[in-house]
């Protein structure tokens, strides 16, 4: 199939026969060297532009390359030419000297249109026609290529035929420059290849399989690989539940035993100053006194109180904790680890109870109401207090009432004595009354039978009668 542009190759007729069918189709004809052109009435003639190489060799192939520059709306051969089917113009190019070569090899007929530009009134049309040189006889010859015949289809479906010009070619054999010339072996065989299409795309395809594979279990195996989020942390424990426990350590500890009270007063004020900040919101172990009660009186409200002590005003308790009552036990902290004062037991044991009451008059209650302030200790001798030399004596304890039958505190004083039975014997160092001072004698018999005298006593029953 050849899709070139050519429609009714090298139909030579004679001039007259050509005029006459010119004649009486009525368009415009013109003959060019047996070539006949057709223009139809009121079509604008196309314009051929045609080259040919002048010089060529023996069974090599020439390319006629033809120009046509006609109109927008007209198309050369748009239906194409199969030249297998024309004899006739086969015919003619033989006895010139041409041959067409196989369109299904190397050297096929090519047609192209270049694109439509607005700037250009006209279109463009490009052929190119291979043609074999066979000259009729050996050596140098000089070949002429007759016109050509080119159809455009117009639009309304009228064909106009214009003609190519005639070119002559100067024909040389191959080996017209050797002397001697001698036929030659064939050539070496060239190896035969296969190309293995098929296998080419499955290779091709399976290694984009194995690459995508490959990038998808790494991610899965990143993804399954990944970080797993910690587990959120427990809470944060209250902190006065922390100081309580401290001061309770600090308390079975067993440092007074070993007489370590400088440590236990330590520890006490540690935990306090820990919690007071850990409660407030400040460093409570990095502050010195005086910048934890500066954040006490910005901090502490509701649960600080910075007017008059509890219970001074006579009416019963009061919520929080009085700000002198921890400034007083923070200032007594501070004179056992700075002024290298040593505490007593009872010291250190008043410390750590204030310690606690400072915990649990802080510490929120389940209402949002700061606790009521517990009783504070009686007052001391300021210059003692000052020394941490005198101890701290807590207000003696409520004792229950004993029972009767409870064995008597020695230290206790004795109750008063009821009124004494006449059958109850005295006390070992109780008087006895005068009426019962002499006793009436008593005999008892001894091993020899002989009776002896012995006082009888007061509580004895007479003889010969009930007691």
């Amino acid at each position: 199939m050849l899709g070139c542009a050519l429609v009714g190759l090298f139909v030579v007729r004679d001039a007259h026969a050509q005029g006459a069918s010119a004649a009486d189709a009525g368009p415009t004809t013109d003959s060019i060297y047996g070539c006949v052109e057709s223009i139809p009435k009121g079509a604008q003639k196309p314009i051929v532009t045609d080259t040919f190489p002048s010089r060529g060799t023996s069974g090599w192939a020439a390319t006629l390359s033809i120009t046509v520059r006609h109109g927008k709306g007209e198309r050369v051969l748009p239906s194409g030419l199969d030249l297998s089917s024309a004899v006739e113009a086969k015919k003619v190019l033989r006895e010139a000297g041409f041959v067409v070569p196989d369109q299904d090899g190397g050297a096929a007929a090519r047609l192209w249109t270049e694109p439509d530009d607005s700037g250009k009134p006209d279109a463009t049309t490009h052929l190119e026609l291979p043609l074999v040189l066979l000259p009729p006889n050996p050596g140098r010859n000089a070949m002429v290529l007759p016109p050509l015949p080119v159809a455009v289809a117009r639009a309304n479906g009228e064909i106009a035929t214009v003609c190519t010009h005639t070119h002559t070619i100067i024909v040389d054999d191959p080996i017209a420059n050797t002397p001697d010339a001698m036929p030659k072996e064939n050539p070496p065989g060239m190896p035969q290849r296969e190309e293995w299409t098929a296998l080419k795309k499955a290779v091709g395809w399976g290694s984009l399989g194995l690459l995508a594979g490959a990038l998808l279990a790494y991610l899965i195996w990143r993804w399954l690989n990944r970080p797993k989020p910690a587990p959120p942390p427990p809470p944060p424990r209250p902190p006065w539940e922390v100081a309580l426990e401290e001061l309770d350590e600090v308390r079975h500890a067993g440092l007074l035993d070993v007489k370590r009270y400088s440590e236990y007063f330590d520890r006490t004020s540690d935990a306090i100053r820990r919690y007071l900040g850990a409660r407030f919101g400040f460093d409570g172990l990095e502050s010195t006194t005086d910048e934890i009660l500066e954040a006490l009186r910005k901090q502490g409200a509701g649960f600080i109180r910075f007017d008059v002590p509890a219970g001074a005003d006579g009416g019963g308790p009061a919520p929080g904790i009085s700000y002198e009552r921890i400034a007083r036990f923070l200032r007594e902290c501070d004179l056992v680890k700075f002024a290298n004062l040593t505490p007593t037991p009872e010291q250190c044991a008043a410390a750590i109870t204030e310690g606690e009451a400072i915990v649990r008059a802080t510490m929120p209650t389940s209402t949002g109401a700061a606790p009521a302030e517990p009783p504070a200790p009686p007052p001391a001798d300021p210059v003692a207090a000052a020394q941490l030399r005198s101890p701290y004596e807590p207000p003696p304890p409520s004792r229950p009432a004993r029972s009767p039958w409870e064995p008597p505190d020695p230290a206790e004083a004795p109750p008063a004595r009821p009124e004494r039975s006449p059958w109850e014997p005295p006390a070992p160092t109780e008087a006895r009354p005068a009426e019962q001072a002499e006793t009436k004698p008593s005999t008892t018999t001894s091993e020899g039978g002989a009776e002896t005298a012995r006082p009888r006593s007061p509580y004895e029953p007479p003889e010969g009668g009930s007691s």
